[in-house]
Formats: structure tokens, C-alpha cells, sequence
């Protein structure tokens, strides 16, 4: 199996770390700024809308993942050999995670008394309908989740609360990954908001609460955004309001 090694250095900040986020902040506003010519590009090559929309997030993906995968290579192990320990734990712990997140975000819903798909929600919806599972599980499922958890977890949580107090970088951590699934489409409105809140307050408690196992937050992540997509296909689309 292998010797867990320690902590050591590796939640400290690393140009490879600069190089990701940077990546992501660059690519995320070139897409911004830049919608209509960066599709009409990819429809060039790919005659399909749907295809073109998956291929230029798969891009955006891949390349912050590949640097992200590179910047973490010692974390990533580390934390595996971890949850390899007790791994019937770590299996039963994932869908607990889940329950948790539906059960935070339907009492946030409760609280605030509104909530709506937000445009990035119903965007996937509609993507997931027009693909086949086998190009969506790999964005949705597999990079995506990811490079979330590395940049909004291990880099917001992880590395910065060794200069910041912990509780704020959690706090900022779920703040954060709500609001960059809504920005720039309509706006911060808590309605669309609170799911993701929901999601972001269990991904931080589960990845705090296995002392910064960032593997094991992807993995209730990354089992979420299955559990959507096979309930995505599972469900006819007259249902989804498609």
C-alpha cells in the first residue's frame, strides 16, 4: 500500500498552484468575455451545438485539470493512501455525504422560502439530454469536479489557512464556489444560489472534517454530479420542463 507520508510541504502555495488558478481565471474570462466568438470557433469543427458547448468546456477541463493533477501529484497520493485505510468507511461516508447535501439545501430552501434552477443548472440539463453518458461522465463527473475541489478546497482551505484563519477560508470557500456557478449568468440571487451554498457547506465540512483529505471531498463531489446525471437520463425530459 505504501507510507503515508507528512504534511511536510505540501500545503504550501507552489508556482504550479499560481499556474492553475491563473489558468482558470484566464480561461474562465476569456469564455466571458468572449462567448459568442469561442463557440462559433468550436462550430466550425464541431457542426453540432451541444457537441461544441461540451468541447469547449472539456478544453477549459482538461487543461486547468492536467496542471492542477501536476501541482497536487503528492496530495493526491497522500490522501488516497489515507482513505485506503479504511475504505468500507470511506464507501459508506460518500452517500451519507449526499444525504447531507439534500438535506442541508431543502432546509436552506425552508429558510429563505425561494429557490430556482440556475442558468448554469438548466444549461447542463440541457446538454446532458442531447449527449451520450460517456461524453458527459468525463466532464461532469471525472474533470469538473476536480479541478473544483483543488481550487476551492485544497487551494482556498488547505493552503491558504496556513496564512489565514481556517473558518474564514471556509466560509470564503463556499462562497466562492457558489457564486462562480451562478456570476455572469444572472447574477448573485439567492434563489439560484442556495444550492450550491448546500453543496459548497457539506464539501468544506467533509473536506475539514478528514483533516484536508481533498480525494475524499472529490469523491462526494464527483458522486453528486453522477447521481444528477443518471437522474438526468433516468427521467424523461417532458418532465424536466425540456
Amino acid at each position: 500500500m505504501g507510507t503515508i507520508p507528512p504534511a511536510g510541504r505540501l500545503y504550501r502555495f507552489t508556482g504550479l498552484d499560481a499556474a492553475a488558478f491563473g489558468l482558470y481565471v484566464a480561461l474562465a474570462a476569456v469564455l466571458s468575455l468572449a462567448t459568442a466568438p469561442v463557440t462559433a470557433m468550436a462550430e466550425q469543427i464541431f457542426p453540432d451545438p451541444a457537441t461544441a458547448v461540451f468541447a469547449i468546456n472539456l478544453a477549459f477541463y482538461a487543461s486547468v485539470g492536467l496542471v492542477a493533477v501536476t501541482a497536487a501529484r503528492r496530495v493526491i497520493r497522500r490522501d488516497l493512501l489515507i482513505l485506503a485505510t479504511r475504505p468500507w468507511f470511506t464507501l459508506a461516508m460518500i452517500p451519507l455525504s449526499i444525504v447531507a447535501m439534500l438535506v442541508l439545501t431543502a432546509v436552506l430552501v425552508t429558510v429563505t422560502g425561494s429557490v430556482k434552477e440556475s442558468q448554469n443548472q438548466l444549461g447542463l440539463q440541457s446538454l446532458v439530454q442531447q449527449l451520450p453518458v460517456w461524453f458527459v461522465v468525463p466532464l461532469l463527473v471525472v474533470l469538473g469536479p476536480f479541478v473544483e475541489e483543488y481550487l476551492f478546497r485544497h487551494l482556498l482551505i488547505g493552503k491558504l489557512s496556513r496564512h489565514v484563519n481556517v473558518w474564514l477560508c471556509c466560509v470564503l470557500s463556499v462562497l466562492c464556489f457558489a457564486a462562480i456557478h451562478v456570476v455572469g449568468r444572472e447574477g448573485l440571487v439567492l434563489p439560484a444560489l442556495v444550492p450550491y451554498l448546500g453543496m459548497g457547506a457539506v464539501l468544506v465540512a467533509v473536506y475539514v472534517w478528514t483533516g484536508k483529505n481533498v480525494m475524499f471531498s472529490y469523491f462526494v463531489h464527483a458522486a453528486k454530479n453522477l447521481l444528477a446525471v443518471l437522474l438526468i437520463y433516468a427521467i424523461p425530459p417532458q418532465l424536466l420542463g425540456g
